[in-house]
């Protein structure tokens, strides 16, 4: 049995962690998996990609085993959350029960994430010995800053769901019956639009990230926006709101 599942419906890419017996543990194998079948949805036109895993745990972080291996290298761990972050189109993880460790790299790596009420974002990394690895310490910074990052690392701390959303490290934390359907909800909007203009939205929101001149960013948006004007898309959008409220009584 694998132990990533995907599907693909309508533009909306599924990657569901599906080792339960192991709390979705980053072993390789499901390391490799995940990454390949970010690699396949994307090959056969996923417009966007939603994480989620079946509970329940979320991911209980590297795999013990794995780690005292140490004939494989710990940078092959990292190739599933790594495929996600180089994604070219949005990335949802729908998070539900605890995520440990590594298992925080996951949707550390993804442009949202949803949280349910049981969700719980705990690195735990230094508590079994190791050091931080795949950039947790900068995307964890990067979402809740310096200090948090070092509250949650260093001093142990924990955020629940409600609290992730309170600190940034999640947008919106619902019952954790509500999770697939905000997910979807969230996912289908994004395959409904164009996705030459998504992507390069996306591509635009990276790129500012190192930009510290409001100019710079405006510039870059220019070149993008200037794009997506000459586009057939925006003409028929155009035409189709101008009916609609040609339309209206």
């Amino acid at each position: 049995m694998p132990t990533v599942r995907t599907s693909l419906i309508r533009g909306v890419g599924r990657l569901t962690l599906a080792d339960p017996a192991h709390r979705n543990a980053l072993s390789r194998r499901l390391s490799d998996e995940l990454a390949a079948g970010v690699r396949a949805l994307l090959a056969e036109g996923a417009r966007v990609l939603v994480l989620d895993a079946e509970p329940p745990v979320f991911c209980a972080g590297g795999s013990l085993d794995g780690l005292a291996d140490r004939t494989s290298p710990l940078a092959a761990s990292y190739a599933g959350f790594t495929a996600l972050a180089d994604a070219p189109v949005p990335t949802i993880a729908a998070v539900e029960g605890p995520a440990i460790g590594a298992g925080v790299n996951l949707p550390l790596a993804c442009d949202v994430v949803l949280a349910g009420e049981s969700a719980r974002f705990d690195p735990r990394f230094l508590d079994v010995g190791i050091h931080p690895g795949g950039g947790h310490l900068w995307r964890l910074s990067r979402r809740i800053g310096e200090q948090g990052a070092a509250a949650l690392v260093l001093c142990g701390d924990v955020l629940t769901g409600p609290e992730a959303v309170a600190h940034g490290l999640a947008w919106r934390c619902v019952p954790d019956a509500a999770l697939p359907t905000l997910a979807d909800t969230f996912a289908e909007r994004v395959a409904g639009r164009s996705p030459e203009l998504v992507r390069l939205t996306k591509a635009t929101l990276r790129a500012s990230r190192g930009l510290r001149d409001p100019a710079d960013a405006a510039a870059v948006e220019l070149a993008a926006q200037e794009w997506s004007v000459a586009q057939p898309h925006f003409r028929e959008t155009v035409a189709r709101l101008r009916e609609h409220v040609r339309s209206r009584p």
